[in-house]
């Protein structure tokens, strides 16, 4: 369920209050302190000002203070509750990796042995060449030959969908495209989001009935493009190099580039009021604006955007 939390009584008489919230969405009071409640209601939104429980029964944490033995937001975000930790994760941040994240980044800079990858956290990744695929086998050792033709399989500007593989002393973390789901990206377009709005999935390889695949980085990077046939990803042992690292793009039909510009569409209209992304939500989405709207454009109206966003959380 997805729901916004209210706002103090000193705010309700402001603009702020009225621009904050969206006809739609039910406005419901949730009592922190209700543990089963809590767990139910899922990802609450708070501002800052606004009591969270007390602060005798709960320990604050970070985006919140005590007052008057109250736990206080000091930060626009969702509420977490760990035991009797409560927390507010702040809307705009940037991305606190975790080992085992998918995320998606663009080469900055190509120095020996690595690439320093930019994936929307405090400070830039690393992609050691040790960690890539690289012709004539996973596994292989990597010579001299391929370090100089290091911009042969990535260089500055491309994209890539990576793995988090540990960090370094310093915080940075360690990328790896070890797998062939992992790699250069390519046939589609960039969609920069909140990764507070990016919701721990399954999976985060998405293929919508449209013939588009997304791919939801949890770093706030969302990539979408031309569906890829299984069949095209597999074989590992011997696969073809030029393919995988070319940076020309395949033909697209209209039709295609049509449902691309439609899923990213989709994409602004519910990040911009701070609906988090499911593969659910999206594809109930898509499914409603194709059936209301009889053009992509459609979706660029307000009017258009706040139908959509009632019709798939009126139910949520």
């Amino acid at each position: 369920m997805i729901s916004f939390a209210s706002f103090p009584s000193r705010y309700e008489d402001t603009t702020y209050e009225k621009t904050r919230h969206h006809a739609s969405v039910k406005e419901d009071f949730m009592d922190i302190d209700d543990a089963e409640s809590f767990e139910a209601q899922g990802s609450k939104l708070t501002c800052p000002g606004e009591s969270l429980t007390s602060s005798q029964a709960y320990m604050r944490g970070h985006g919140t203070y005590v007052e008057n033995e109250e736990v206080i937001a000091s930060v626009a975000g969702t509420i977490e509750r760990v035991n009797k930790l409560v927390s507010v994760r702040a809307i705009r941040s940037r991305y606190n990796p975790e080992v085992g994240d998918l995320v998606v980044g663009r080469i900055t800079e190509v120095q020996p042995r690595r690439w320093k990858v930019d994936a929307h956290s405090r400070q830039d990744a690393v992609l050691m060449l040790s960690s890539v695929n690289l012709p004539g086998g996973v596994q292989r050792r990597k010579l001299e030959s391929d370090e100089l033709q290091m911009r042969g399989f990535f260089e500055e500007g491309d994209l890539l969908v990576a793995e988090v593989q540990a960090f370094f002393s310093d915080g940075a973390m360690s990328l790896h495209t070890r797998s062939l789901k992992y790699g250069k990206l390519r046939n589609g377009q960039l969609v920069v989001v909140p990764p507070i709005l990016v919701r721990r999935l399954k999976s985060h390889f998405l293929t919508l009935p449209c013939g588009v695949d997304l791919i939801l980085g949890l770093n706030g990077y969302i990539w979408v493009s031309k569906h890829v046939k299984e069949n095209e990803q597999e074989g590992e042992e011997g696969f073809d190099a030029e393919a995988v690292y070319s940076n020309v793009n395949d033909d697209i039909d209209d039709s295609t580039r049509a449902a691309i510009s439609r899923v990213t569409h989709i994409i602004r209209i519910l990040t911009s009021r701070f609906i988090p992304l499911s593969d659910t939500l999206l594809l109930e989405a898509y499914e409603w604006s194709v059936e209301h709207g009889s053009d992509v454009k459609d979706l660029l109206h307000q009017d258009f955007g706040d139908a959509l966003v009632v019709s798939i959380t009126s139910g949520q």
